[in-house]
């Protein structure tokens, strides 16, 4: 088992992910659409929020217990649904997993994920979530939905901001694909990556678990690219949403949401709760930072008299970020890149010391601000920009 102690910020997990995690992987996970300003500015806008600092309070007793959609979190944060988990790390979604449940705060499943709903399932004990995309194959989607129930999945994450797909550079100049082509550029590459090797030659999960096997006529599933352009639908619309809430029946979070008039469908759509999200800046590039868009969400939502929960994702590289989001009104937050990080670095272990190192820092920061327990956090704790 490494030893983890000497990495102390989320930002030691990425330079070692890059070092370990073949070009087009990592590229995949680390990047944004077209010129990247939206992804940057997710990291950057949450700089502009300071805190004010209290003094000679009583820190002992600090709690970051909470709920979100009524599940019992170690602290206000979940693991994001993320494609291609697997190819950061063999078996990376039942890795996550794993630490996720351990930590005891919830895990998603993406449906481009590399291990399939099945096989977490079969290695974890807690019930997680499933992330769903809309596909024009509504057979598809129906089986998807009946695998997710029948996994005990508690709740399913609808993703409504991938109608099509966002200008990624970086993939289209590395030609990403699962499992990597070989070509002399990504032999060279995978030359140098040795454990990433090693680990994915013992195992057999190398293409998407959830799909193949269980789709109809999807085509070369070899190339996300190829699997978005033929079966993400572009005509999705809010009737969807509410025939797929009514088709689950069960608790619905919806991510994608940028604008509090869209906010306001999903809560009359049914939705527990709204991500607050822009895909990790990966889709509309120009698009406000998620922490910037949050606020006015959160209070259109409170106007509007519902019960559905706000949560956000997008930028998270701290615990300092997760408690500048539960200040401002989220209920609760997603982390991607941040565990990839981890996962990609040391595995199972390098997730759990990113929910760590996040926990720590949301700890110590909340009481520097005056306050021993998550769930009294609000905006007074704030210095915002102007």
């Amino acid at each position: 088992m490494a030893n983890l102690s000497k990495i102390t910020c989320i930002e030691d997990l990425r330079r070692i992910a890059r070092i370990k995690v073949p070009k087009m992987f990592y590229d995949y996970c680390d990047s944004g659409s077209w010129t990247e300003s939206t992804y940057r500015s997710n990291e950057s806008d949450f700089q502009k929020i300071k805190f004010r600092q209290r003094v000679a309070v009583n820190m002992e007793g600090r709690s970051l217990k909470t709920k979100m959609i009524g599940l019992d979190t170690a602290m206000p944060v979940a693991i994001a649904p993320t494609g291609l988990t697997g190819m950061q790390r063999a078996d990376g979604e039942i890795l996550a997993a794993k630490a996720a449940e351990r930590f005891g705060v919830p895990f998603t499943l993406s449906t481009m994920s590399i291990c399939s709903i099945e096989d977490i399932a079969a290695h974890t004990s807690a019930p997680f979530w499933f992330q769903l995309y809309v596909m024009r194959d509504k057979d598809f989607i129906e089986r998807l939905i009946d695998r997710a129930k029948a996994a005990n999945c508690s709740a399913l994450m609808l993703t409504l901001d991938l109608q099509v797909l966002g200008q990624r550079h970086k993939d289209i100049k590395n030609g990403l694909s699962t499992p990597p082509k070989p070509t002399l550029m990504n032999l060279l590459n995978l030359a140098t990556k040795p454990e990433w090797c090693w680990h994915m030659m013992q195992t057999k999960r190398r293409t998407f678990g959830n799909i193949v096997g269980h789709a109809k006529g999807v085509g070369d599933l070899s190339s996300l690219a190829s699997w978005t352009a033929e079966q993400f639908d572009p005509a999705l619309s809010w009737d969807d949403v509410e025939w797929i809430k009514k088709r689950w029946g069960g608790k619905l979070i919806i991510k994608g949401i940028m604008d509090k008039e869209d906010a306001l469908r999903a809560a009359d759509c049914g939705a527990d709760s709204i991500v607050v999200s822009n895909h990790g800046g990966r889709q509309l590039d120009g698009a406000p930072s998620s922490i910037s868009a949050t606020p006015a969400i959160i209070e259109a939502i409170k106007n509007h008299g519902s019960p559905t929960e706000v949560w956000m994702d997008g930028g998270i590289r701290s615990g300092q970020d997760v408690l500048r989001a539960v200040a401002l009104g989220a209920k609760g937050t997603l982390i991607g890149r941040s565990f990839l990080y981890g996962l990609g670095a040391y595995g199972q272990e390098g997730v759990t010391r990113a929910l760590q190192i996040i926990a720590n820092e949301l700890d110590i920061s909340m009481a520097f601000c005056g306050h021993t327990n998550i769930n009294t956090v609000n905006k007074d704790i704030l210095i915002m920009d102007k």
